[in-house]
């Protein structure tokens, strides 16, 4: 008979089958499913997803059993109080608990700060998710700065171990925990196993993509400023898919969409399901992304395995990338290169954009075959 698997206790703000909420959602999901064979999981996680009013049509308040074998309690909102927390730890009896982000109140500050002096009784693995970086610190900068002051004044740095998804990653938290434990585990991504074929792209004309939240931190207004102002005498059309959270900012994003000139198109198509997003790229030349900061970029990486050159910012972990004509990464303080890559986006004739088309998809493959996430994770569990 075999030995029961080691139970591991996932708390999430959303899992499936919301998609709103973007990469958060798959590196859970992905990590699920791809370890279900090795541990037993159960994901504490809300009943709705981002920005909506209503459910999912689930049980609520309950555990349900998931697609990958794992169990699911799909939360209703209100705050997590200390007794509703400890009947999912007599439920679960988890070897191990872990965290799908830094600042979440009900899925990783509330547990931890119920657990207190109960931590040293389970493994305990914490995954900042990019929200440790420069760009994203900038973002409600106060509160984050006196939270971390309060979590290694705690100790809880010391009690903890910390995945990183990348070498900038490993930086950003040794910066603000340098006598926590860390680990290398990279996200698990969608990926397609051939490369689908690239539509004709003429010179003087492209379709880009923009896969995200409309919200700051993925700095789509930047994009819109830049393609109100790129000098060219061609037809660029973009995309935009993502839920708008924050009115506000999606208003600003919206009168700078409508200021173009007749030869640039934008449109806002809304939230696209995950399930949907390698259909979705298909059309298009170009994936675009000058995002304040990415641990990973699960949208960055489905371009590239779609064989879609990916314009960025130097803030993601996909670096070097016009080296090997993947795309390009730019530095957010250097708006002649993004306008210069516009351009060349632009002029770029069918048989070039062949070369950089294959050269995303190689990128791809690349990263995939040098990952090892099982044994990664297993170290990371362990």
């Amino acid at each position: 008979m075999s030995a029961p698997k080691p139970r591991v206790l996932l708390f999430c703000d959303w899992y499936y089958p919301g998609f709103k909420a973007g990469g958060p959602i798959q590196s859970c999901t992905n990590l699920v499913k791809a370890l279900a064979g090795e541990y037993q999981f159960f994901v504490f996680t809300s009943d709705r997803d981002l920005g909506d009013e209503s459910p999912y049509a689930v049980p609520v308040n309950q555990w349900v059993p998931g697609a990958f074998g794992e169990e699911i309690y799909y939360r209703s909102p209100g705050r997590l109080g200390r007794n509703e927390f400890k009947a999912i730890l007599d439920y679960v009896q988890p070897e191990l608990l872990y965290f799908n982000s830094m600042f979440s109140i009900h899925y990783t500050i509330l547990p931890l700060i119920y657990l207190g002096k109960q931590m040293g009784r389970y493994k305990l693995v914490l995954a900042p998710r990019g929200m440790l970086q420069q760009g994203a610190m900038q973002l409600k900068a106060g509160k984050k700065r006196i939270f971390l002051f309060l979590f290694r004044r705690l100790g809880w740095d010391r009690k903890i171990r910390f995945q990183a998804t990348d070498q900038q990653e490993l930086a950003d938290i040794k910066s603000w925990f340098p006598r926590a434990e860390l680990m290398l585990a990279e996200n698990i991504p969608n990926r397609l196993e051939s490369k689908p074929v690239a539509p004709l792209k003429e010179k003087g004309r492209a379709r880009l993509v923009f896969i995200s939240r409309v919200h700051p931190k993925k700095n789509l207004h930047y994009l819109l400023e830049l393609l109100g102002s790129v000098d060219h005498g061609g037809t660029l059309e973009l995309d935009i898919y993502g839920v708008a959270d924050e009115p506000d900012y999606e208003r600003r994003c919206r009168e700078l969409a409508g200021g173009m000139r007749d030869n640039v198109q934008v449109r806002f198509m809304g939230p696209v399901n995950n399930r949907l997003v390698f259909d979705t790229l298909r059309s298009y030349h170009f994936f675009v992304l000058p995002t304040l900061g990415e641990n990973f970029g699960h949208a960055i990486f489905e371009a590239l395995t779609s064989g879609k050159p990916v314009l960025l910012s130097d803030q993601t972990p996909w670096r070097g990338l016009e080296q090997i004509r993947a795309g390009w990464d730019i530095p957010l303080s250097d708006r002649e290169a993004f306008l210069g890559a516009l351009e060349t986006i632009i002029l770029m004739d069918d048989n070039e954009y062949g070369y950089w088309s294959q050269g995303a998809f190689d990128l791809a493959v690349a990263y995939l075959a040098q990952a090892g996430y099982g044994d990664k994770y297993k170290k990371l569990f362990s």
